[in-house]
């Protein structure tokens, strides 16, 4: 299909979305020195250091959001090789910052960049993590647990008492509380009061219906704590971290998972193996570990046969059920300057349909074109102010596919958004939630306000339709302006590819533990709730060994 979103546009609509900055106050953390940021460097190795076959307890495929407080938990009694494509991410200075963070999305891939992009069928553009931490060290730091619904679907039974823990432990290092500082982002939180998204329930970690405050992982100083420094936690004798490890495939004796190859930056090729008891644990993300799967030759023999890849497992559900968030926005022009900094407030309506506002001084740090700008607007004195609306249960979903045995090349995915007619409506009621938050009476105050000549602000963009009454053309708005939101999901649930303690069906020794496993995004944002994942999981196993 050809690509409904050019580059230049989704660069756009991305900074539009991704630029959250954060005037932040009460840390959740004691962790206020920088120098500590980097303390999980003494683990860290290239590859190509590494000897050419070693024996571990556990191998964590993935240094993502879950991956790194996984391989912190399991360390603390075994072994563990963390093994990352990317590099760590102080090669990449811009994205610790929330002043310079989304500078890394302007420039094209080459492969070692921390962002891999790739395109659905569906036309849309993506990013994957590609750097140590995964994309808690890309996206926009807002941190919100999941919500009730998702633990009570998730298909696995859930120790309630240790998620509650498991949570705490990540906020204790690498939380932040928000204080809001921007005006716009104050008319926001009203208007969306004024609007009928309430209560009103102040700063607050844990999911709740109405409007609130989320927590973030930018400190005051505006410095990122994602979940690279959750390895500062770990036992510093039984963690080995490899960067610029590229897995080919999960090595099997029979139907039992015995260790990995991977490839280094020079190419070489390395072997890791697990010990009597051990395990692989796939943590590669919803697009890295359901490929990883295909690759091994875990998954539909017709499809892995028609590739040429060896058929360890018929697995049918392998790649299924991919599902993303469609996002959708309305972008606001106001003619006078905002403080870089913003403090990402949420709205949050029954059935998990969200609100949220996104605000930045113009123009960008990067060269865009500003044709769309109305005439007699001065860019230099311009703030951008997003409204942007997404809903967790989605009930289209469409597959990953592999096009090559290459693990460098993105596969093919597809995730039907809207296919679904219970997706449209959500939509709606979500496009009709800004229409009502335009008309408050708040926002009509700044409509008529005089800012040096100039009366209120003008859209970017498509505008919502004239009459929202009219169902056909919110849903045609809702599918013609669908971009996405990061949070995709899929490819190995859970009851479908692994069994409700994360191993993989048929398989011995292995696991997955990431979004893949999930069949929905849990609440506003999926980090989080990614987050204590790792932790969650690696306590289990723990329990287990020591049983």
């Amino acid at each position: 299909m050809e690509h409904r979103r050019p580059m230049a546009a989704f660069l756009l609509f991305f900074l539009v979305s991704m630029l959250l900055h954060f005037q932040l106050g009460v840390s959740l953390s004691s962790n206020t020195n920088p120098n500590e940021d980097v303390r999980y460097m003494k683990f860290v190795h290239d590859a190509s250091e590494l000897p050419k076959k070693e024996e571990y307890d556990y191998i964590i495929i993935g240094g993502g959001t879950a991956g790194c407080p996984l391989a912190a938990t399991l360390s603390s009694n075994f072994s563990v090789l963390l093994l990352e494509r990317g590099s760590e991410p102080t090669k990449y200075p811009t994205v610790l910052s929330e002043q310079t963070f989304t500078n890394v999305f302007t420039i094209e891939d080459d492969g070692k960049n921390p962002f891999q992009r790739f395109v659905s069928e569906d036309g849309v553009e993506n990013l994957r993590g590609r750097v140590l931490g995964g994309t808690s060290m890309l996206n926009g730091g807002f941190y919100s647990r999941g919500h009730r619904e998702f633990f009570e679907t998730a298909g696995v039974n859930w120790d309630m008492k240790l998620v509650e823990k498991a949570y705490e432990w990540v906020e204790e290092s690498v939380v932040f509380q928000a204080s809001l500082n921007n005006g716009w982002q104050y008319a926001f939180r009203k208007g969306l009061l004024e609007a009928g998204v309430g209560p009103d329930n102040g700063f607050d970690l844990r999911h709740s219906v109405g409007t609130k405050i989320g927590g973030s992982i930018f400190d005051k100083e505006g410095n990122r704590h994602g979940a690279v420094e959750l390895l500062n936690k770990a036992e510093p004798n039984n963690l080995k971290v490899a960067i610029q490890a590229t897995v080919q495939k999960i090595l099997f004796s029979g139907l039992s998972a015995s260790g990995v190859s991977y490839s280094d930056s020079k190419g070489k090729l390395h072997r890791a193996f697990v010990r009597k008891k051990g395990e692989i644990i796939l943590s590669a993300g919803a697009i890295g570990s359901p490929q990883l799967l295909l690759l091994s030759g875990v998954g539909p023999k017709s499809h892995l046969s028609s590739l040429k890849v060896p058929v360890v497992l018929n697995q049918h559900h392998v790649g299924q059920f991919m599902s993303d968030n469609p996002r959708y926005t309305v972008n606001i022009l106001l003619p006078f300057p905002l403080v870089t900094t913003a403090v990402k407030v949420v709205g949050t309506l029954e059935n998990n349909i969200h609100l949220q506002s996104i605000t930045s001084y113009l123009p960008f740090s990067v060269p865009l074109s500003f044709s769309l700008i109305p005439h007699g607007f001065d860019s230099v004195n311009l703030s951008l102010a997003t409204i942007a609306g997404k809903f967790s249960e989605v009930l289209s979903d469409g597959y990953l596919h592999l096009t090559s045995t290459d693990v460098k090349k993105s596969p093919t995915v597809r995730f039907n958004y809207y296919s679904h007619p219970d997706d449209l409506a959500k939509c709606v009621r979500g496009v009709r939630k800004i229409g009502d938050f335009l008309k408050t009476q708040t926002i009509e105050n700044i409509k008529i306000q005089d800012f040096e000549g100039r009366k209120g602000f003008e859209f970017l963009g498509p505008r919502l339709p004239q009459n929202l009454s009219d169902v056909s053309s919110v849903e045609e708005y809702c599918k013609k302006t669908v971009t996405t939101y990061w949070h995709y999901h899929g490819g190995c649930l859970v009851g479908k590819v692994v069994d409700g303690n994360y191993r993989v069906i048929g398989i011995k020794n292995l696991r997955v533990v990431d979004g893949s496993t999930f069949s929905e995004s849990p609440g506003t944002n999926p980090m989080a709730t990614l987050l204590m994942l790792g932790r969650y999981v690696g306590l289990n196993i723990l329990r287990e060994r020591s049983s």
